[in-house]
């Protein structure tokens, strides 16, 4: 249990410090780093989709996306750490396709919040398609605890990307029917 938890905190302590350098790094850039997020409907804005969970835009978003990130990744881990993996390439690929097809022309989608999305609606569903009493029980947890921030995922402020937000809860979703019959 100990190497597992280890493991756990590597993965996602070098995740959350990877974004904390890239944020480093967009500040002494002058923000240039920002042009590698999701630029909607160009082909040179696809590879925003592996750049733009890293990228933040000010201290304040990317405070606000490191716990939440830490959190519900380990949550992900801890219901079945062979599953990490999978759920964080559907939720990347769900939510930056969904801001690269859905977003307003011109814009720039950053931030590890279509991550954290898609994490969320795994852990919201996995205990529904899973059916095992500690997926069930993590499920419910995530729901009573998490489950107010699904309204990020329709049209609201301006500047959130409801567009990452929306494809990768769908992507966690899609993700925990997968996983369905994993116990």
């Amino acid at each position: 249990m100990t190497r597992s938890l280890k493991l756990q905190a590597t993965l996602l302590g070098a995740a959350v410090a990877l974004m904390w350098l890239a944020f480093a790094a967009t500040v002494l850039t002058g923000g240039a780093l920002l042009s590698l997020g999701i630029i909607p409907r160009t082909a040179i804005g696809l590879r925003g989709i592996v750049f733009a969970p890293m990228l933040h835009g000010s201290l304040a978003h990317l405070v606000a996306n490191s716990l939440p990130f830490v959190i519900l990744g380990w949550l992900v881990m801890a219901r079945d750490q062979r599953h990490f993996g999978t759920v964080t390439l559907y939720s990347l690929i769900g939510s930056g396709l969904a801001a690269w097809l859905l977003g307003a022309s011109g814009s720039v989608h950053i931030g590890a919040s279509g991550l954290i999305f898609g994490y969320l609606g795994f852990l919201m569903l996995s205990g529904w398609f899973a059916r095992s009493f500690l997926s069930i029980v993590i499920s419910l947890l995530v729901t009573i605890t998490w489950g107010s921030i699904v309204l990020g995922v329709v049209p609201g402020q301006a500047g959130i990307s409801w567009q990452a937000h929306f494809g990768g809860f769908l992507a966690g979703i899609l993700a925990a029917r997968r996983f369905k019959a994993s116990r």
